[in-house]
Formats: C-alpha cells, sequence, structure tokens
C-alpha cells in the first residue's frame, strides 16, 4: 500500500513516533547506567524490575479503555502522560523522583499501545496491506534504534536534561495534532460513554474481559509462541553478548598483505548489533512485500526455527564471518515475524474487543523479556553449547505451539 494512499490518522503516526524513537534510543539503553550511578548496582537492579509490571497493568488498561472510550481518545491520555513525564524528568533535581518520571513515561506508552495497534486495524482492513503498513512503523522505530543510541552516548550524558526537555516537546506536537488532525476509527456501534470518574472502578471489569480473553485457548497458545519466541529473540541483547565478549577472540575482519583491520571481541558485539539494527531498517518493508502471499502460520513457523537453529550455530564457531552469516539467518527470522505479529491479533480479535486483544498480545513480550535472562543465570553452570541448546529448544516449542494454534484455528472457521 503506497504512502500516498495512506490515511492522515497514519501519516501523523508515522512522522511522530519515527522522530520520538529517535529520542527515546539516545536515553533508553543508558537509563540503567544512570540509575546504577544514581542510586547503586543493587538498588537499580531491583527497580528495573518494576518497569515491566507497571507496562503490564497499563497495557491492559489502556487496551480496556480503546474499547470504551475511542482510539483517538486513549491515544492522547498516553501521550499527554509521557509529555508531562519528560518535563518532569528533564527538571528533575533527584533520582527518585528520575525514576518515578521514567515509570511514567511507561505507562504512558503502554496505555498508548493498544489503542495506537487498534486503529491500524480498523483503518486497514486487507490483510497484505495491514502487513506492509505494520512493517512501515516497524522500520521508522528501527531506524530510531540504529541512530539513537550513537547520538545519545554524546547527548545523554553530557545534555540530559535538554534531551528530555526535546522528549516532552516533541510529545506535545504529536499529542496536538492527534488533537487536531486525526479522528477517531472504532465502529460506533463499540463505542461506550465512559466517565473519567468510573475509570477507576472500571478494573474489575477489566480483569473479567481479560480473563475471557485467556480462556480462549487459540489466543493463549498464541501468547505462549509468543514467550518462547522472545525468548529466542532476546538473547542478541542477553547471552549472544557474554559470549562473544568471553568466547570470540580478537581477529582479523579484512587483511591485505601486511596490513589487517582487527576486532576486538566487544567490537564484533558492537558490529553484530549494527548489523541487526541495519538488516531491520533495510529489509522489513522488502521483507513484507515478499511474503505477502504467505500464509501468517507458515511465517510464524519459519521464524521460530530460523531464529533458534541461527542462534544456536553460534556456539558452534569464533569465527567473526560466520558470526556475521548467523547473524543475518536470526535477525531475518525476527524481521519475517514482525510484521504479521499485529496483523494476527487485528484478524483474530473481535471488533468490540480489538484493544483488548492487542493490550494483552503486549504480555507475551512482558514474560519474554522477564523470562529470557535466565539463560544468563544459567550460564554460569552450564557450558555455551548447553546454553545454546536451551535457546534451540525455546525456538523449537514456539514453532509447534504456533503449528498448534494454526491447526485448531484452521479448525474452528471450518
Amino acid at each position: 500500500m503506497k504512502l500516498q494512499l495512506w490515511d492522515v490518522n497514519l501519516k501523523i503516526r508515522l512522522i511522530g513516533e519515527t522522530l520520538f524513537n529517535l529520542l527515546y534510543w539516545m536515553y533508553f539503553p543508558f537509563i540503567a547506567v544512570y540509575f546504577s550511578e544514581a542510586l547503586g548496582k543493587h538498588m537499580a537492579g531491583v527497580l528495573m524490575s518494576v518497569p515491566p509490571i507497571i507496562m503490564i497493568l497499563g497495557s491492559m488498561v489502556g487496551g480496556n479503555l480503546a474499547d470504551r472510550m475511542g482510539r483517538r481518545p486513549v491515544m492522547l491520555i498516553g501521550t499527554s502522560i509521557r509529555t508531562i513525564m519528560f518535563a518532569l524528568f528533564a527538571l528533575s533535581g533527584s533520582p527518585w523522583l528520575s525514576y518515578f518520571s521514567f515509570i511514567g513515561v511507561g505507562l504512558g506508552g503502554a496505555i498508548y499501545s493498544p489503542a495506537n495497534d487498534a486503529m491500524v486495524a480498523d483503518l486497514i482492513p486487507d490483510k497484505e496491506n495491514r502487513r506492509q503498513v505494520f512493517a512501515t512503523f516497524i522500520t521508522g522505530n528501527n531506524i530510531g534504534a540504529v541512530l539513537g543510541p550513537a547520538l545519545g552516548a554524546f547527548f545523554f550524558f553530557h545534555y540530559r536534561s535538554e534531551l528530555l526537555l526535546t522528549c516532552s516537546i516533541v510529545m506535545l506536537l504529536y499529542s496536538i495534532m492527534i488533537f487536531l488532525k486525526t479522528h477517531e476509527t472504532m465502529p460506533d456501534s463499540t463505542k461506550k460513554v465512559v466517565k473519567f470518574s468510573e475509570i477507576s472502578t472500571s478494573i474489575k471489569q477489566q480483569w473479567k474481559g481479560y480473563g475471557i480473553i485467556f480462556s480462549d485457548k487459540i489466543f493463549l497458545l498464541y501468547i505462549l509462541g509468543g514467550v518462547f519466541s522472545t525468548i529466542t529473540i532476546m538473547q542478541l541483547d542477553l547471552y549472544l553478548a557474554i559470549y562473544v565478549t568471553n568466547y570470540v577472540p580478537s581477529q582479523p575482519f579484512l587483511s591485505w598483505g601486511n596490513w589487517s583491520f582487527v576486532l576486538s571481541s566487544k567490537e564484533a558485539f558492537g558490529w553484530i548489533l549494527g548489523l541487526n539494527g541495519l538488516m531491520f531498517v533495510l529489509l522489513v518493508l522488502p521483507v513484507a512485500k515478499w511474503f505477502k502471499l504467505w500464509k501468517d502460520r507458515d511465517l510464524f513457523i519459519l521464524s521460530s526455527i530460523l531464529a533458534g537453529v541461527g542462534m544456536f550455530a553460534v556456539g558452534l564457531t569464533t569465527n567473526i564471518w560466520f558470526l556475521f552469516i548467523l547473524t543475518v539467518i536470526f535477525t531475518f527470522g525476527e524481521i519475517v515475524r514482525s510484521p504479521v505479529m499485529n496483523n494476527f491479533v487485528s484478524e483474530y480479535a473481535p471488533v468490540n474487543a480489538r484493544g483488548q486483544y492487542m493490550g494483552a498480545s503486549n504480555l507475551q513480550y512482558t514474560f519474554g523479556r522477564f523470562l529470557a535472562p535466565l539463560t544468563v543465570f544459567i550460564s554460569a553452570w552450564v557450558p555455551p553449547m548447553g546454553v545454546f541448546s536451551v535457546i534451540l529448544v525455546c525456538g523449537f516449542i514456539s514453532a509447534v505451539l504456533y503449528f498448534k494454534l494454526f491447526k485448531m484455528h484452521g479448525q474452528r472457521q471450518f
């Protein structure tokens, strides 16, 4: 679907989210370092375990409200919270106030996300076009993920307040554009009148709604498959970093006669991260087009197998060129999966509960990110091939769960 044919809602969001994600990746990778220096490593480790819990609650509330109030007002609530919290973070002189602001930024994003995804599903009914739209947003996000850390390594530590204040200004302008230029997309038949005074009393109804969602065996399999897939993919930032820095020796990357360009283990890992990010920026859209005729089932299974096998094979080599080749394999597996995830939820979820299903879908990342560091924990007792074998098993479990999911889904349809 060509960009000029997009609804104005989608164009505004693409510009706003791409710019915000660039700023986001200028501060997020360094936030743990900031709190470690300000509060101590032990306290920082405890505090950094709280955001996933907050995001679970925020995502559930945001999804429920998106199906009751509409997509646009919930997106405005989320962006307004982030605007205020970024300003508070920028002006804070206390690490505890900074932490509260950081939590608030995450809460605002968690409330915003389900309504954001539901709006795409509302506007793009066609499956193939919806994949491409989601892929375009992923590309915008990853432009920030590639450029942001390089810029943030300087700006966050030298101009942190100015950087955070810029984030607040961008979110304020984005909120104004959403208010002035976007329109509601939720079907009128599903919209309900909600008073802000009633929001605090709707938690019981929200839990009841999510209880119904998680009693859906097909959707529960989707969440479980996503958890094991996330565990596999997250190893790029976890055990793979430990393996490369501890087991891959410094070695020539290029050589010519007596000249050679040598990479240390840490530099090699940095290049692997760079290759992963660059592939996302360059290939998400083309891959979505190449596989537009493939079924979601086949793409989910292919993704799980490529990610699992690619990660496992890393343990078989310490050669930098082979590691780059394997990075291409497991990154391609991650890329294949990205556009079809929200597409599946968009198709599967009932129209009147689309926001809640989007919010529930996000739990696979939260649980996956919570469990993924276990590989680092067991690496103290298990050799590298044992850890990579666990990662491979997670990839295969994910593939089996996806296969069973679509088998049950197909039986239900017929």
